[in-house]
């Protein structure tokens, strides 16, 4: 095999969404790219078990949702994120992108984050679900649905 050097071209790869700087210390630092198995690696037997049931309902919802797991939760998404679910040792949160009141909760489950007032969270939206049992599972997809329908 024989190259020529006269057709080699110079080409610059933008490192902008990689690279990221550290102000403080003057340095640049790689950014971390986070996986499922960072995020399942804390939960029980019977969590992780939840978490793919789950997983696997969401995903069904439609063909062009995204599964995007960041530091602090696991973003599912079409166009903007319709739930977020941080996976604890022993249940998962489930954050709803649905506004305060727009909720159709007939069995209580979720918690309303913006009143009496408005409580920090690592995912986005203003419902916080907690989900600890198998059993319960098919009442808190009814609610990760409105919020797909939602922000479709």
């Amino acid at each position: 095999m024989y190259l020529e050097p006269d057709n080699y071209r110079k080409i610059k790869i933008p490192i902008s969404g990689i690279v990221r700087k550290n102000k403080k210390e003057k340095r640049v630092t790689l950014q971390k790219t986070f996986s499922l198995d960072d995020h399942l690696s804390q939960a029980s037997r019977e969590t992780f078990s939840l978490f793919n049931t789950l997983r696997e309902k969401i995903t069904s919802l439609d063909e062009n949702i995204i599964e995007a797991p960041k530091a602090k939760y696991i973003a599912y998404k079409t166009s903007t994120n319709f739930v977020d679910v941080v996976i604890m040792r022993s249940s998962l949160k489930i954050f709803l992108n649905i506004k305060s009141v727009r909720l159709n909760d007939p069995s209580g489950l979720a918690r309303d984050l913006t009143k009496p007032k408005p409580i920090g969270h690592w995912g986005n939206g203003d419902y916080e679900v907690k989900l600890e049992k198998e059993s319960d599972l098919e009442k808190v997809f009814n609610l990760i649905k409105q919020s797909y329908n939602f922000n479709k």
